[in-house]
């Protein structure tokens, strides 16, 4: 069986490189890390991903992206996908968006740009411990 995937999704290619980087780091060979600049451009990634039986379990998104805000995006995601673990990433995300993610998409958490590595890590731990019992 392949390595599960943490998913990226950001319209920054140096917040995406930036977040590989920290990932790989704290996790080591444990995971694929994949990225993806749009909201758009992750659900086709993820339609991929599939159909080649690796299984994405964390996706790291931002808020503020041209196409589909990361609530959206998320709330798209969670329809297909309840297990996976959902973070947002934004600085500018507002209150309402935060809490339609965590209503319609089971948004784990939200994490102000920028962010805490530690924190960051952290979170994805909580998320999957609490879904991968």
């Amino acid at each position: 069986m392949s390595k599960p995937v943490i998913l990226c999704v950001d319209d920054e290619v140096v917040v995406l490189d930036s977040l590989k980087i920290q990932l790989k780091k704290a996790f080591d060979n444990n995971y694929y890390f994949e990225g993806a600049e749009s909201a758009n451009e992750a659900l086709e990634l993820i339609e991929e991903l599939r159909d080649e039986g690796k299984d994405i379990i964390v996706i790291v998104s931002d808020w503020l992206m041209p196409g589909l805000k990361g609530d959206e995006f998320l709330s798209l995601v969670h329809a297909k996908f309840p297990k996976v673990v959902k973070i947002m990433l934004t600085g500018q995300a507002d209150p309402e968006a935060i809490e339609r993610a965590k209503v319609r998409a089971n948004l784990h958490c939200c994490l102000p740009k920028p962010w805490d590595a530690r924190e960051l890590i952290a979170a994805i731990n909580s998320g999957l411990a609490k879904i991968y019992k």
